[in-house]
């Protein structure tokens, strides 16, 4: 059994659904998988004193879990006030309309086909809700669209799947590329050292209690994996699948599919680089 105190972010053990932080309340959507880890994490945020409540990524289109999330909402004093997307993909944002509907809230994203309501997200952007401080910070890398939220009350940082859990997670070329994840994961450093953000509150997998080790992890894993695809085809493996094949034989072969995503990622920005 490891200690998750060496652990790449110091995750915290336990149930996953409850208080995370004063400001933010985690709900757990049923949609475990090799993807989602245990199911997608959504995020309830308000201030203490508030009655007011701001919900990051819904989650899948599930009727039970969006119930439960308003119902968490209520059981904190707490009613839902606005709908925020980290990103478009399904298992964070399928849901969206349908709750929507069921708080009467709009919905802001930085995808303007995913929002409903007048307002979209930008960089610089601040969610005031109820009193609620939330700064946009844009994280392009693992979708086009990725944004985080930095809360800094809590000197924490919603990272949606721009940093995860447990495990790393995907570039998912062509809409992502390499060189934004890079750029985003040091714009998150940055958070850690000059804004003192501490708790990192993911899409998927527990609270980090180590954001700066948790982002020098992610960090120190892409320039290792972007040394060993390098390699690989300077040995003569030069499509993604061969690629993967050599470099991702030590994981399970069901993500086998999404690591050839990532690779392709890495390909390209090996080639934009002149390094292949």
């Amino acid at each position: 059994m490891s200690d998750a105190a060496a652990l790449p972010g110091q995750p915290r053990g336990g149930v996953l659904t409850g208080p995370a932080t004063d400001r933010a309340i985690n709900v757990l959507a049923p949609n475990a998988s090799a993807m989602t880890l245990d199911g997608t994490n959504t995020w309830i945020v308000a201030e203490p004193d508030s009655d007011l409540a701001v919900v990051i990524d819904p989650g899948p289109l599930d009727d039970g879990h969006l119930g439960h999330v308003i119902a968490m909402a209520e059981k904190a004093g707490k009613r839902v006030a606005l709908t925020l997307l980290t990103h478009g993909h399904a298992d964070h944002a399928e849901g969206a309309a349908r709750f929507a509907e069921l708080t009467r809230t709009p919905v802001r994203a930085l995808d303007p086909a995913l929002r409903l309501g007048d307002e979209g997200l930008a960089a610089g952007d601040v969610i005031t809700t109820g009193g609620l401080e939330l700064r946009v910070v844009p994280t392009p890398g693992h979708t086009a669209d990725s944004l985080c939220f930095h809360l800094p009350a809590d000197r924490a940082v919603l990272t949606g799947d721009t940093v995860l859990g447990r495990g790393t997670t995907v570039v998912a070329h062509p809409d992502g590329r390499l060189g934004d994840y890079l750029d985003s994961l040091r714009r998150l450093r940055s958070l850690t050292v000059d804004d003192g953000v501490h708790t990192v509150l993911p899409g998927h997998g527990p609270v980090l209690d180590d954001a700066q080790g948790a982002v020098e992890f992610y960090l120190a894993h892409r320039a290792h994996r972007l040394a060993q695809v390098e390699t690989a085809v300077e040995n003569g493996h030069r499509t993604a699948a061969d690629v993967v094949a050599r470099v991702y034989s030590d994981v399970d072969r069901s993500l086998w599919p999404a690591a050839e995503l990532s690779v392709r990622a890495q390909l390209e920005y090996l080639r934009e680089h002149g390094l292949i």
